[in-house]
C-alpha cells in the first residue's frame, strides 16, 4: 500500500500515516511518499513511540521526494494511538 503525502507540510505526513497505520493490520507495511523533509524527524519519532518500523528510507532527489517504508507494530506490541 502506498500513502502518497507529497505536496504536504508536517503534521500533515504524519497524520495521513497514523490514520492508515491504526486501519492496517498488525505487521503489515505500507510506503509512504513525501516532499516535507521533516519526516525525516517526525515519522522516526512516531515510529518509535508507537512501536512500528522503517524498514528502508530513499530520496528521489530528482523528483523531491522521500520514500520511506514502515511496518506497523505487532499486536502485541502496539499502543494506543
Amino acid at each position: 500500500m502506498t500513502l502518497d503525502t507529497t505536496g504536504l507540510l508536517c503534521p500533515l505526513p504524519l497524520i495521513r500515516a497514523q490514520d492508515l497505520a491504526k486501519g492496517l493490520a498488525p505487521g503489515s507495511s505500507f510506503l509512504l511518499l513525501a516532499s516535507d523533509p521533516g519526516v525525516y524527524y517526525d515519522i522516526p519519532a512516531w515510529c518509535r513511540m508507537h512501536g512500528h518500523e522503517i524498514i528502508r528510507v530513499e530520496e528521489l532527489s530528482q523528483e523531491n521526494v522521500i520514500q520511506m517504508w514502515i511496518r506497523t507494530a505487532e499486536a502485541t506490541n502496539r499502543i494506543n494511538e
